[in-house]
């Protein structure tokens, strides 16, 4: 309230005191007499009701006073409340895959004291890549915890005899249960400062680390040191514009729209521009907020999905997301100038990938209440030691490069309590630099396998379709059923041998494998692959 406001408010308060306390007065004075027209004294009880009746118009005007300066001031007092909280809600804002959480900007606010943030302006739990989760009943003042966990099983239909399952980054073996993850953790918000912790444990603290080639180069174990983290960074919040947030850690990449954490997706398995692309960055980013519709984030990371730097160069980024309204989300994320191919340390990595939303229908009063579409393409290409971007470069360098697109629709009924999701993609990566290598007789990224060879030239397409049906019977909780059909040009899938030798895994992964016989061993590989997945996904 202002000094001036108050000044009027006092001042109002001091004259209704006033007319309360004179018929008191007037009591206390005894009987008073007053000259009629006669002559005569009129009664005293005439004399009090005509002055009576003067003060309740005066107490009248003056009610009707105060309410007109309550409304004046109601514009004043609600702009300062907003400013007031605007800085905690802004240091909390977050949500996102690949990349995925979605807009990015930080950690559910505080909602009974949180100013809009970011995107706040509409609801955007429909979009792929983004959390459902409107309630956070666990949320403090200073931490918001987060607690996930996606238990699958799947059935591949090839019967693969030692159950493992390669070219996912979500699915690993058939015919058992497993626990894809387990994370514990959530985000700090005090005053300006962020911070987010989520951990990394079940299949996903053993397939995400051999993915990367850089725990291979050096010393201290990067393998060891970072396998149950993913997501680990700390930052701080500038009220500028609408805010600008720097974050430094291991953080979520969001090349490839979908999001990291299965129970944000609108598929478990997501087409090769999203599994083959990055998952995670480490280094810094820094998150612009120029209005409430877009954000422009540029990252300054070791490399492509790297715990450490392959090579002596580091990587830039950055994303631009743009949601012009609550039915249109738009984001292009760019890679460049990373050298991030093992062996060849002059050569360069250039990435794009670009996706756009949209929600085409809402009726939540029909059973069939919503559908939306997403569309994301990909491209890129390394060029130097021995590769170019269009082949034919110098001294006969092969061509390295990366062409894809995904293409997902999806419908909820009966006020979002079941969803259907239909897609599937394709992708063009000869060099193979971006495939997931099977893991044959223990090998990762480092390791390499003869079995499957990932030199300048060999070939490498791939399809896909799936379709995928939820029961939502909590915004806490997701039952999701989903078939998958893969193919690709070259044997790549595990088949019915599996991809394990006899008695287990045998010499360096980088070998090949002879049997006692003498008999040079080979795994069973197929051109497709078709899956059953159920899951049950929880968030809270």
């Amino acid at each position: 309230m202002s000094i001036r406001l108050f000044h009027r408010v006092s001042r109002c308060v001091a004259l209704l005191a006033a007319c309360a306390f004179l018929p008191l007065r007037a009591l206390a004075q005894g009987p008073a007499t007053t000259p009629g027209p006669d002559g005569s004294q009129q009664d005293a009880a005439a004399a009090m009701a005509s002055e009576l009746e003067a003060m309740k118009k005066r107490i009248e005007a003056l009610e009707a006073e105060l309410r007109r300066m309550k409304t004046q001031s109601q514009p004043e007092t609600t702009t300062l409340s907003a400013k007031a909280s605007a800085p905690a809600a802004a240091a909390g804002v977050l949500p996102a895959a690949p990349a995925q959480p979605s807009a990015n900007t930080g950690t559910p606010p505080d909602s009974a004291a949180a100013a809009p943030g970011p995107f706040e302006f509409a609801d955007f739990s429909w979009l792929t890549g983004n959390s459902r989760q409107k309630d956070y009943p666990l949320s403090t003042k200073y931490f918001t915890p987060e607690i996930r966990l996606d238990v699958n099983y799947t059935e591949d239909f090839n019967h693969p005899q030692d159950d493992t399952i390669g070219g996912s980054s979500e699915i690993f073996r058939s015919n058992e249960f497993q626990l894809t993850q387990l994370g514990i953790g959530g985000d700090l918000h005090v005053d300006n400062v962020r911070g987010r912790l989520l951990t990394q444990f079940g299949m996903y603290s053993s397939t995400q680390p051999r993915n990367d080639p850089s725990i291979g180069r050096g010393q201290w174990d990067l393998n060891g040191a970072y396998r149950y983290l993913a997501e680990a960074y700390g930052g701080y919040h500038f009220n500028v514009m609408k805010g600008i947030n720097v974050d430094a850690g291991i953080f979520m990449s969001y090349i490839g729209l979908f999001s990291f954490y299965n129970y944000d997706n609108w598929a478990y398995q997501p087409s090769y521009v999203s599994s083959n692309t990055p998952w995670f960055f480490n280094g810094i980013r820094v998150q612009i907020f120029p209005t409430e519709k877009l954000k422009i984030e540029p990252w300054f990371i070791n490399g492509w999905q790297s715990y450490g730097q392959i090579n002596k160069r580091p990587g830039l980024g950055v994303e631009i997301l743009w949601r012009p309204n609550g039915s249109i989300s738009i984001v292009s994320n760019n890679y460049a100038l990373g050298r991030d191919a093992l062996g060849a340390p002059e050569r360069t990595r250039w990435h794009t990938d670009d996706s756009i939303q949209v929600k085409y229908y809402d009726r939540p009063d029909r059973w069939l209440d919503k559908a939306a579409f997403s569309f994301t393409i990909d491209a890129g290409c390394e060029s130097g030691s021995g590769v170019a971007c269009f082949g034919s470069g110098k001294n006969g360098a092969q061509k390295q490069s990366f062409l894809g697109f995904m293409f997902y629709n999806r419908t909820w009924f009966h006020k979002d309590l079941y969803a259907f999701t239909i897609g599937g993609g394709a992708i063009d990566n000869p060099g193979r630099y971006l495939v997931l290598l099977p893991p044959i007789n223990g090998a990762t990224a480092f390791s390499g396998t003869p079995y499957f060879t990932e030199n300048p030239g060999d070939s490498f397409k791939a399809w896909d379709v799936s379709s995928t049906f939820d029961f939502m019977p909590s915004q806490f909780v997701t039952f999701r059923v989903e078939f998958n059909h893969r193919a690709s040009n070259v044997p790549y899938f595990s088949g019915p041998g599996g991809v394990t030798p006899p008695g287990g895994n045998t010499g360096a992964p980088s070998s090949e494998v002879f049997l006692p016989s003498g008999q040079l061993w080979l795994p069973d590989l197929r051109k497709y692959e078709n899956r059953a997945t159920f899951a049950i996904l929880v968030k809270f």
